[in-house]
């Protein structure tokens, strides 16, 4: 086992080869471009035997992944932000092929505002295409969630792509020490891609679920599809368990983050809940009991684990880097879905920050535990809350100002 500095880009590069990935088909995207430039680096230099292709568009490059996934091989990718949103018909269609392969995302804002900085909506609009989804608060996780996403995409129990997320910048280019594990053990956890009834060759052309069927077949398909991704939490379930026995590390399908004697709790996603422990740890200092509640693993939903976590809590304060414009965040909608009429539920508030890259500074973490335990002990929830501080409301009043007396310079009216 070996230690590096690495960033979550070059994690990920790290995890597709310890795999022993067949083929990568590619489409450059800030911030996800690092990860095919490393991999470019060490084809070039003969460290790794793989087929590179760099594709026109990330739509030919879904295409490209689940047409040879469906062949036998195994293979990763990667995309950010837009080119997921590119990719989007082609997410659909390769996770109703049955085609196991990863997919990393670096979660990058969508347009339009444009952005570079990260949050979540590009990776949740993905969350109903049939792709499981493991999310990374760490560049080790990335690494270690790119050789589970292989194995738990591969189980034939399974067989459905996985994407492994990861927020852009905050993880992609942030360089952390990271354990590489040995390669041999690496290929006795991951082994060899067993394909099993994936045997499509040109000599013997298979339909694979590409013909044209009615409504009842198709339901059919889609509800095998549905049983697929929920076996995925029985087997993540014993990957995590093969993966801690072989590398000493867990990563279960929830982080409890000292939650056994919380009475409140921050549910959160990503590389942020790293910002919660620091507020966790500072809140317990001042005899707050409270934890943090992280799901890895988003698809399949991991309800039952966040039942049994969040029973007996007297609130929680769920932490939306997105949102789901006219409704609200959707790691709260559906918590609240997982929680609805069970008698030991605590009680929900609704947070939405961390969007287009925002900070989160520990004043916010402190402040939506107070408010959350304001809500618990009156009963009532207050509605969603935008995370904005006073003087960021004052630099956005300036620039409507400023854009008002544009539109008056230039003859139009503010409407």
């Amino acid at each position: 086992m070996t230690r590096m500095l690495l960033t979550g880009n070059g994690a990920a590069a790290w995890g597709a080869r310890l795999a022993a990935v067949d083929y990568v088909p590619a489409f450059p995207i800030t911030p996800q471009t690092e990860i095919i430039e490393t991999l470019a680096h060490w084809m070039d230099a003969g460290v790794m035997d793989i087929h590179l292709v760099t594709l026109e568009s990330e739509h030919s490059m879904l295409t490209a992944a689940g047409a040879a996934a469906a062949t036998g091989v195994r293979v990763f990718t990667a995309t950010s932000s837009q080119g997921l949103l590119y990719a989007m018909e082609m997410l659909y269609t390769v996770a109703g092929w049955r085609a196991p392969f990863v997919l990393v995302n670096v979660s990058r804002g969508l347009s339009a505002p444009i952005t570079l900085e990260p949050d979540h909506n590009d990776i949740l609009a993905a969350r109903d295409s049939g792709f499981l989804q493991l999310h990374c608060a760490t560049c080790q996780e990335v690494l270690d969630s790119v050789l589970l996403a292989f194995r738990l995409a591969e189980d034939p129990r399974v067989r459905l792509p996985v994407i492994v997320n990861m927020d852009g910048f905050y993880l992609s280019f942030t360089r952390e020490p990271v354990e590489i594990p040995d390669a041999d053990a690496v290929r006795g956890f991951v082994g060899p891609f067993e394909p099993g009834n994936i045997k499509f060759r040109a000599s013997a052309p298979v339909s694979q679920a590409v013909t044209v069927l009615g409504g009842t077949p198709y339901s059919y398909f889609r509800y095998e599809m549905h049983l697929a991704a929920l076996n995925g939490l029985m087997v993540y379930d014993e990957l995590a368990g093969e993966f801690a026995r072989t590398f000493g590390r867990r990563h279960d399908a929830v982080e409890a983050f000292r939650t056994d004697d919380a009475e409140f709790a921050f549910v959160m996603l990503g590389s942020f809940a790293t910002k919660a422990k620091e507020a966790v740890d500072r809140l317990r200092d001042a005899g707050q009991k409270i934890g943090l509640v992280r799901p890895r693993l988003l698809r399949p939903f991991p309800e039952a684990r966040l039942r049994e976590i969040l029973a007996g809590k007297k609130g929680a304060a769920v932490i939306d880097q997105n949102i789901s414009l006219g409704k609200g965040g959707v790691l709260f909608a559906e918590l609240a879905s997982a929680l609805y009429g069970r008698k030991d539920a605590p009680l929900l508030t609704s947070f939405i920050g961390g969007l287009g890259g925002r900070d989160l500074a520990p004043e916010e973490f402190y402040e939506m535990a107070a408010v959350t335990r304001e809500a618990a002990e009156s009963g009532q929830a207050p509605p969603p809350r935008l995370l904005y501080t006073e003087e960021e409301l004052r630099e956005v009043r300036k620039l409507q100002a400023i854009a008002q007396v544009e539109r008056q310079r230039l003859g139009g009216e503010w409407k």
